[in-house]
């Protein structure tokens, strides 16, 4: 007697064990629920890997792969949908389907994509009576069969599928899934639980995001934004990328939380954050115009002298107009002066009018399925003034080589680059190319990864650093250039350019800008 294999149910049932997954191949409506057929991992290259049909409940945990397939199933069904025999009774009909190898490149040779995982010592060579669906008997690839290439088991409550082989066991080669049946099916099968469980996945993970709230609408058609995009408080330093020592970042020591009218620093001679800020040329007098000339001209100033020339501060203080306070003074605004706020190790107190982007983003976004063909979008759920912090762009902090090991991994010019180079400092400091770091936004960041270019942009991208002494690491900061209007989509100008600043002619790697701007420079250098 063959032996029988029992998922059990656990809290709110069966789930599938996202660890051993490999992808999703397909998917059908059975018995009125909606499925979708797993690869799963194995431990070595093989053409014939377990794969199982699980219901989306199953696949809770898996949410991700069911996504990745959703967004690519035209592309996955399309060769198996090209071989299907016109011999049928009528379009809907299932009979009469000529079978022919539909071969589709999974990439599952490659061992990167395989890797070894943790595998049951016991092998099930036998049907599989599992709750609520019928036993596996049939000998050949079939819609109806619920296992190939192995058997199904539990681990620890879970869901795992091991490689088997036997008689009782139907086989299918990778290549040939979807097979010409499976892909008929799928093209009628609808996905709409599949798709409400990731829109509510993903809104469950916004509201996890640190700050104001930020929503999700999506008017245009039933997708998501991507599962495995993971919203970080802070940028991630990986592996070659270093931050100053913490004992040389300085702070202002002669600033304390009530100087002048209670707003922090307030003497710019005395706050040594803004060492290296903007002079403010208006307020010297005769000795420190000339020290200032003498300094333009190659002279290393002392830090004494150099905290002796007035400074300019960042923001607006509190007292000012509603619509100003803690927005960018003209100065920077109009500039491409770098930013210097004050740190933790400041005695100014944690309402100093120069702190600002460190405390995060304070206004509501949303972020939106645009009616062009630009994607996603972001824009701001209430009225923002000229001058005013939106957010940071933040993500993974590479060097240059990793970054340029990513860019040649990009199989098309035409994917979306969230690559950004941390390289304000370069001249200032003598740093070569090689020792510039990269922030890369497309796999963890925050919801600046969803603004669009324009060449016309509301919004500026500033650098803002907290330690003066760290040339290599700091934040990218969005700020409003103009009061925008509530519901007005928040745009940038990703070759940042000054107004005025000429361009190169387009070359190869140019795309054509889908900006809509009046003064649109219809490309896009990459």
């Amino acid at each position: 007697m063959p032996a029988m294999v029992v998922i059990p149910t656990i809290g709110r049932g069966r789930r599938v064990l996202v660890d051993q997954v490999h992808s999703i191949v397909c998917h059908r409506n059975r018995n009125e629920e909606e499925q979708f057929l797993v690869c799963w991992k194995t431990g070595s290259s093989t053409q014939t890997p377990p794969l199982s049909w699980h219901s989306v409940g199953e696949l809770g945990r898996c949410l991700e792969f069911v996504q990745d397939y959703l967004d690519n199933k035209a592309r996955l069904l399309m060769p198996a949908l090209a071989l299907l025999s016109k011999k049928r009774k009528t379009p809907d009909s299932d009979t009469e389907l000529e079978l022919r190898p539909s071969p589709i490149d999974r990439r599952f040779n490659s061992s990167s994509r395989t890797p070894s995982t943790e595998r049951s010592p016991s092998v099930w060579s036998a049907s599989l009576a599992i709750p609520g669906r019928s036993n596996v008997t049939a000998s050949s690839p079939s819609p109806s069969i619920d296992v190939y290439n192995g058997v199904l088991d539990s681990k620890n409550g879970f869901i795992v599928a091991n490689i088997a082989s036997g008689p009782d066991i139907p086989e299918i080669n990778i290549q040939n899934v979807p097979t010409p049946e499976m892909a008929h099916a799928a093209r009628r099968a609808k996905t709409t639980i599949a798709e409400t469980l990731i829109r509510a996945a993903y809104h469950r993970r916004l509201d996890r995001v640190i700050g104001k709230k930020i929503f999700l609408v999506n008017t245009i058609d039933s997708s998501t934004p991507s599962l495995r995009f993971r919203y970080i408080p802070e940028h991630v330093l990986c592996d070659g990328v270093f931050r100053v020592s913490p004992e040389a970042q300085e702070g202002c020591d002669k600033c304390s939380p009530h100087m002048g009218r209670g707003i922090g620093c307030e003497y710019t001679k005395k706050c040594r954050c803004l060492e290296y800020a903007a002079v403010d040329e208006a307020r010297m007098d005769d000795e420190q115009k000339e020290l200032y000339t003498r300094i333009k001209g190659g002279y290393e100033a002392t830090t004494d002298e150099l905290l002796s020339l007035p400074k300019r501060f960042p923001y607006y203080a509190e007292g000012a107009k509603r619509q100003r306070a803690g927005c960018l003074v003209p100065f920077y605004l109009n500039s491409r002066r770098p930013i210097y706020e004050c740190n933790d190790n400041c005695k100014c107190g944690p309402n100093c009018r120069n702190k600002n982007v460190q405390f995060g983003r304070t206004v509501e976004l949303e972020i939106f399925k645009t009616a062009s063909s630009r994607g996603w979008g972001l824009r701001c759920r209430q009225k923002l003034y000229e001058g005013q912090f939106i957010d940071t762009y933040r993500g993974e902090i590479i060097t240059d080589a990793e970054a340029t090991r990513r860019e040649e991994a990009t199989s098309s010019k035409d994917k979306a680059s969230y690559l950004y180079s941390l390289d304000k400092f370069k001249e200032s400091e003598g740093l070569e190319d090689e020792d510039i770091y990269v922030v890369d936004g497309e796999y963890m960041g925050g919801p600046t990864k969803f603004m669009n270019h324009s060449c016309e942009p509301n919004c500026r991208q500033y650098t803002v650093s907290y330690n003066k002494h760290d040339p290599k690491v700091y934040d990218l900061a969005f700020f409003a250039c103009r009061d925008i209007e509530k519901g007005e989509e928040l745009t940038f100008d990703y070759l940042d350019k000054d107004e005025g600043e000429e361009m190169d002619e387009p070359g190869d790697d140019a795309i054509p800008c889908l900006c809509g701007a009046k003064k649109c420079r219809k490309w896009l250098w990459t």
